[in-house]
């Protein structure tokens, strides 16, 4: 949505203005121009990239629309699950969650927290160290090193679809020329016409220049750095599992071991100590009353 809205701004602000300054937007449309500037993007992305970038690119931004409603509540939520789960732990051992984690959509307990039953990422994440918790066989330095080496990993390939439609944006300005200057050499070819014909075929020859830069710089960069946004969102979550998993196993108790998840989050978001601490209350409320 956000990304629509910046859109309609620049569009609004740059045509809006060149309307307010005397200009007529008639000579702007050059479909022509913009056939060669998107298709010269298009390919060169294709030359670009392999079979797998080129899949990713499409899949991304679907892939973390999801990421959009990380906020205090869900950050909020995500603590108070585990939580529960380190209480369990705590009450009746490691093998006392096994089958919340084995099969999350039948467990009572994540089944309370349906926003986080429905992340698979945070699910995916969540459980494979439950379990590798449960079996016992690691010590905390290595499933440190783990999730550490996947949350890299996971960061690693979401930058690839950020990155190739990053280098296409940078690109666009540089094609708009290529279209200016075929439209200037198609003008020079008229030797014979007249000069107000020669300022038309000119002024829609630079029409490609203005082209590709507004549409690298106002459309197709905005989205890449979106994509890196979400991505931050996405490691935010992780590393908030990350520090208290971590934390619980070093022998913390549930409370300070959510607080540690807590301290993960940034200051914009991240809950207060004596509102998650009340959050968490009722959250243990709920799991002593079941």
């Amino acid at each position: 949505m956000l990304i629509l809205l910046g859109y309609l701004v620049v569009i609004l602000c740059v045509f809006g203005g060149f309307v307010l300054a005397g200009g007529f937007l008639g000579p702007l449309y050059q479909p022509t121009e913009l056939l060669m500037i998107g298709g010269a993007g298009v390919g060169a992305f294709i030359a670009a990239n392999n079979g797998k970038a080129i899949k990713a690119t499409f899949k991304i931004i679907p892939k973390l629309k999801r990421t959009r409603k990380y906020n205090k509540e869900m950050y909020m939520e995500l603590l108070a699950v585990q939580f529960k789960l380190l209480s369990k732990i705590r009450r009746e051992g490691m093998l006392g969650i096994e089958r919340d984690i084995d099969t999350p959509q039948e467990s009572a307990l994540f089944q309370e927290h349906p926003r986080v039953l429905a992340d698979p990422m945070i699910m995916d994440f969540l459980t494979d160290y439950l379990r590798l918790m449960v079996s016992g066989g690691m010590d905390p330095m290595e499933i440190d090193e783990l999730m550490l080496h996947e949350i890299e990993t996971f960061e690693q390939e979401a930058h690839i679809p950020a990155d190739a439609i990053a280098k296409v944006g940078d690109a666009m300005p540089a094609f708009g020329i290529v279209a200016a200057v075929m439209g200037v050499v198609k003008a020079l070819t008229y030797a014979d016409a007249g000069p107000e014909q020669m300022g038309q075929m000119i002024a829609h020859a630079l029409v490609g220049t203005f082209l590709g830069i507004l549409m690298g710089y106002g459309f197709i960069n905005p989205v890449a750095s979106s994509i890196e946004r979400q991505i931050k969102e996405a490691e935010k979550m992780l590393q908030c599992i990350r520090i208290t998993l971590l934390a619980s196993l070093h022998g913390y108790a549930p409370q300070l071991a959510v607080e540690f998840g807590r301290k993960a989050l940034h200051t914009a978001e991240r809950p207060g100590f004596t509102e998650l601490e009340e959050y968490v209350r009722n959250a243990k409320a709920g799991a002593v009353g079941e």
